[in-house]
């Protein structure tokens, strides 16, 4: 068997990760631990010697749950972060000035979440932000001076769940919620260029001033994304499946609404593009298969990507490029290894290597990840990986289905840090791709609609069926392990069908669902009406809703549980654990539960974080018989 790989070098902070390149590509920022914690770090860097790490300085003073998300303003002086409060997601807009190393929270407000609206190269010294300022349930769009830190409101917010802005920081359209889970798409008649209010929406549900582009149904609705205007602003690049059955790429003319379908694929969705930041003409496409494949548009740059695809065998990520589009950072995600980043020079076609994100990860024997599909009862094909342990065969193995949050998300090929924890325990790791994951077109996603602990779950047990058949997988020793809705079916798999399962492991999961529906951030407002179609309404079906809870069945439990739970989680409440672990108290039934006071929908400090996985080791070790490192010392 090959070596336990320590919890530190699967779940402890990376060493470096996320890498930035300024507008001018002279300096490189990234993410990287100091005193333990999470923060941005700031370095030279050039395409033809890569970034110089000795000179590598800390530029934020982040002590508590550290940095994950930050990026440059195109003024190439001022670095953006947001960070919240003990996870709950009021988050806040911070920067800090690299010449002066001065640092301002550009958003100080209490119980506000601040969203990023738009940020143009055109505008260096503005950005476009959101704020739930005046009403919690929505946010209004105000233009932020970078330079004096002024905040001025420049549309109220009738009733929109998003908005788009042009490439002159112009909000020019926005997407308005329908009642049926549906969108409209808006534009505005004078082009945004009056700013103040976006008026009250009609009884149509289009404000004065705004008019329809494409009526968007609630069916097509999940497969509605990436929407851009076009550099000469005449037109809006997106992804729709409007009119067919995958996310297709296409362009919408802002005059006529006639539709060009750019890019699509007959099996699955349109999942990212890159657009020429200069004229934002799509570039290339990626279409997320067994592993992501890719469909050039643009002739110039198809030299580009053979040139980055003979770098290394995974698959990469365009993660970020200088102003001039010269200089690209580039990600590959692969299934056994650390992520590693690189400086693709677009002029010489060569890359220079920067770093990885776990370097450590090197020294251990990791796990291939396989792709696998089979069918299911109701004859639906469903697509998942497979990382089998390395050195344990191929049966009759103790097996984790690992279920992805969401649900409207899918698992892809590439780096899996569980999935590599449970493959070198000595686990099959299982992961599904159940109805109602996106990716596989309209049809797939909407067959999860109101399924929730019913075809989505059998979806799941067909997998561990499938497993079984195939006599990897021994029938005797499976776990069922998620967190958010993967915890949500994990409850359900110990409740709805209590002999499939060994133990289950739940990470902030909901056990009632009219509870959780009731309670979900109010910012979520606009897009209830989807909750409701997809999962149901609890003002008119809370029998329904009572039904598919795993609350409604506590008392069929009869696998031990191990339930996790942040204290600040604005999504799923800790009254969702609280409820769930009552029950199991009442009828007596083996439970841990472990509730984090400074997290809120999964774990961002390292010491929780780990802590969690220890316990998690020795749970599924107990009661599945793998491997497990040496529990931490009290």
């Amino acid at each position: 068997m090959p070596d336990l790989i320590p919890l530190p070098v699967l779940f402890g902070n990376p060493e470096r990760v996320s890498p930035r390149i300024s507008p001018d590509g002279t300096q490189l920022a990234w993410i990287a631990p100091h005193e333990g914690v999470l923060n941005v770090w700031l370095a030279p860097v050039s395409p033809r010697d890569g970034v110089d790490l000795a000179a590598a300085r800390v530029i934020t003073d982040d002590t508590d749950r550290g940095i994950r998300q930050f990026d440059w303003a195109h003024d190439g002086r001022h670095l953006l972060y947001i960070q919240d409060t003990g996870g709950d997601e009021n988050w806040r807009l911070h920067d800090v000035d690299v010449q002066t190393m001065q640092r301002r929270d550009l958003t100080p407000f209490e119980g506000v979440q601040t969203q990023l609206v738009a940020a143009e190269r055109k505008h260096p010294d503005e950005i476009l932000i959101g704020l739930n300022r005046d009403n919690p349930q929505l946010h209004d769009v105000y233009r932020l001076d970078l330079v004096t830190g002024e905040l001025t409101k420049e549309l109220d917010n009738p009733g929109f769940a998003g908005w788009i802005a042009d490439s002159q920081l112009l909000v020019r359209a926005a997407l308005a919620p329908q009642p049926d889970g549906g969108f409209l798409l808006l534009v505005r008649e004078d082009n945004g260029e009056s700013g103040g209010d976006a008026g009250t929406a009609a009884a149509d549900g289009i404000p004065p001033g705004w008019r329809l582009l494409l009526a968007i149904s609630a069916e097509d609705a999940g497969g509605t994304e990436h929407l851009e205007f076009s550099g000469d602003g005449q037109s809006l690049i997106m992804t729709s499946s409007v009119g067919a059955q995958t996310a297709r790429l296409t362009r919408i003319d802002i005059a006529t609404g006639a539709v060009e379908v750019l890019a699509a694929d007959p099996d699955n969705d349109i999942s990212g593009v890159r657009l020429d930041p200069e004229t934002r003409e799509p570039q290339f496409v990626t279409v997320q298969k067994g592993r992501t494949e890719y469909i050039v548009l643009d002739p110039s740059v198809a030299d580009d990507l053979a040139a980055i695809r003979a770098l290394n065998p995974g698959d990469p990520v365009i993660i970020g490029a200088d102003d001039a589009d010269q200089t690209w950072l580039v990600a590959f995600t692969v299934d056994d290894g650390p992520i590693p980043y690189y400086a693709y020079d677009r002029s010489a076609r060569t890359a220079r290597f920067l770093f990885e994100q776990r370097p450590e990860l090197s020294r251990y024997e990791l796990a291939a990840m396989e792709p696998f599909s089979f069918t299911t009862r109701d004859g639906l094909t469903v697509h998942g990986y497979l990382t089998f342990p390395p050195g344990a065969g191929r049966s009759g193995l103790p097996a984790v289905l690992n279920v992805h949050g969401g649900p409207w998300h899918r698992d892809t090929w590439g780096w899996n840090p569980e999935a590599q924890w449970l493959a070198n325990r000595g686990y099959l790791c299982i992961q599904v791709n159940f109805r109602s994951s996106t990716g596989y077109g309209k049809q797939f996603l909407n067959a999860g609609d109101r399924e929730w602990g019913a075809a989505m779950q059998n979806d799941l047990s067909d997998a561990v069926a499938y497993a079984v058949s195939q006599g990897w997988a021994d029938p005797s020793r499976v776990a069922i392990y998620g967190g958010s809705y993967g915890g949500y079916a994990a409850l359900a798999g110990a409740t709805f069908t209590p002999d499939l399962y060994c133990c289950a492991v739940d990470i902030v999961g909901p056990s009632n669902l009219i509870t959780l529906i009731k309670s979900v951030p109010p910012y979520w407002a606009p897009m209830i009406a989807q909750f409701h179609r997809r999962v149901g309404n609890p003002d008119t079906e809370a029998d329904f809703l009572w039904s598919r809870s795993p609350l409604s069945r506590a008392e069929d439990i009869r696998i031990p549980l191990l339930i996790a739970q942040g204290a600040n989680d604005p999504r799923v409440k800790q009254a969702e654990s609280e409820q769930i672990v009552a029950a199991l108290q009442k009828a007596g039934i083996p439970h841990d539960y472990m509730l984090f006071p400074d997290e809120g929908h999964g774990f961002a400090k390292p010491e929780n974080r780990l802590r969690f996985y220890a316990a998690a080791d020795q749970f599924l070790a107990r009661y599945l018989g793998g491997r497990a490192a040496e529990p931490p010392a009290e």
